[in-house]
């Protein structure tokens, strides 16, 4: 496999887990509470707990991110998600995604 294959496979993984991370909180956001800083905090309930932590992992591994703690390491990659995801006003995905006119979301 070249390099460039291998890079358009790490990309469409990397938007997959990031979509993937996105469903996942979108369905718990009806619950969720905001601290006086602006956090927003989001109780997701096993089984999609385990599976944002593990995506959170596989995701820390892919963007090389690092912490002191394992749950460090989990929230930086949780925002670098977050903002590929499009929960960001900065996400790369906010410019790039096709409109919807269907009214679905």
């Amino acid at each position: 496999m070249i390099a460039s294959e291998r890079f358009e496979r790490a990309a469409v993984l990397g938007v997959a887990v990031a979509e993937e991370t996105r469903r996942l909180l979108s369905r718990h956001l009806e619950d969720r509470e905001e601290d006086a800083d602006g956090t927003v905090l989001v109780d997701v309930p096993y089984p999609d707990a385990a599976v944002v932590a593990t995506l959170l992992d596989v995701a820390a591994e892919c963007f090389g991110e690092r912490g002191s703690s394992v749950e460090e390491t989990r929230q930086a990659a949780l925002e670098t998600l977050l903002q590929l995801a499009g929960f960001d006003e900065e996400s790369q995905l906010n410019r790039a995604a096709p409109s919807r006119d269907d009214g679905r979301r």
